[in-house]
């Protein structure tokens, strides 16, 4: 390969190049990174590789330091990199390790479906988790994402988070689902008292099967605050039930969060509280329930202005 520097000067007298571009095209011969490159390709590149090249030498240069000064760039979130295409000096332009941090934050954002869910459980991260007196319910949740991350297709029991008001259910299960999503998998939190109101006001729009078809195949679902809602046979039944039914037959991970363990749970939904007796009725919701998950105390005082 012919000398850079030779082969620019030619060029640039071809083309009667003076002043500040001349300048330019020198730096940018000389910048220590494209001399670099030409030394490690020597053997690909042709013998007019560097005068052919020349404009590519100079628009990485003037992008690279762009991009290094902070300045605007010709593309925003991509740094240039000088390749061999062909025997010839090409430029390729590849997203900078913020971009693709960025990029795969977004990815997982996406893979999390948070409906009527607190903003907070946004940043919720198993390694922040203080395990005082939750030590359980965190071994319990790392053990569920390892083994849904190494075998997404396979049935795994969820888990069924029980425990008194702001002692971190709900972050655990934005925890779990942030780590689902960092391993490509899915999930969808649901807050259910708000949940079974929306679908009451669904039925004036004819819209309940179609909210129900949305929630019940979702890979990994997570039902936030479950007995918490205003009883009502129709949600229990209708509701409910059809969705844990086809988790249930389709082997679907599915997890909980409750104030109520699964036996206060039980009295809940028979109506027992408000003198109801559809212990038949609750004990099916129950079996669903019991197939899908394992019950987890959470223990500890109320961390709601922390985590």
């Amino acid at each position: 390969m012919k000398d850079m520097h030779a082969e620019l000067q030619k060029l640039m007298d071809q083309r009667h190049l003076t002043g500040a571009f001349h300048d330019a095209i020198n730096k940018a011969a000389a910048d220590p990174e494209v001399q670099a490159f030409l030394r490690a390709h020597k053997g690909e590149l042709a013998e007019d590789a560097t005068r052919r090249g020349a404009a590519k030498i100079y628009e990485f240069v003037n992008e690279r330091d762009k991009r290094l000064k902070g300045i605007q760039s010709f593309a925003p979130g991509y740094q240039p990199e000088l390749v061999v295409s062909n025997g010839q000096i090409d430029l390729a332009y590849e997203p900078t390790a913020e971009k693709q941090a960025e990029d795969k934050l977004a990815d997982q954002k996406r893979l999390i479906n948070a409906i009527n869910m607190p903003k907070a459980i946004q940043h919720a991260n198993l390694a922040m988790y203080d395990d005082k007196d939750r030590a359980d319910a965190l071994q319990a949740a790392v053990q569920f994402t390892v083994a849904v991350a190494d075998q997404p297709k396979d049935f795994h029991k969820g888990l069924y988070l029980t425990g008194p008001f702001g002692v971190g259910k709900t972050y655990l299960l934005g925890a779990i689902a942030n780590e689902l999503a960092e391993q490509g998998v899915g999930s969808t939190l649901l807050h259910v008292p708000t949940y079974a109101v929306e679908m009451k006001n669904a039925i004036q729009s004819n819209s309940v099967l179609a909210k129900i078809n949305a929630i019940k195949v979702a890979p990994v679902l997570m039902l936030d605050d479950i007995g918490a809602e205003a009883l009502s046979p129709w949600f229990r039944d209708e509701v409910l039930g059809i969705i844990l039914q086809y988790r249930m037959q389709e082997e679907m991970p599915t997890l909980f969060s409750s104030n109520k363990t699964m036996a206060e749970l039980n009295r809940f939904l028979a109506g027992a509280d408000r003198g109801d007796n559809e212990a038949m009725k609750a004990s099916r919701i129950m079996a669903r329930i019991q197939f899908l998950a394992t019950e987890i105390s959470v223990g500890g005082v109320d961390r709601r202005n922390g985590n």
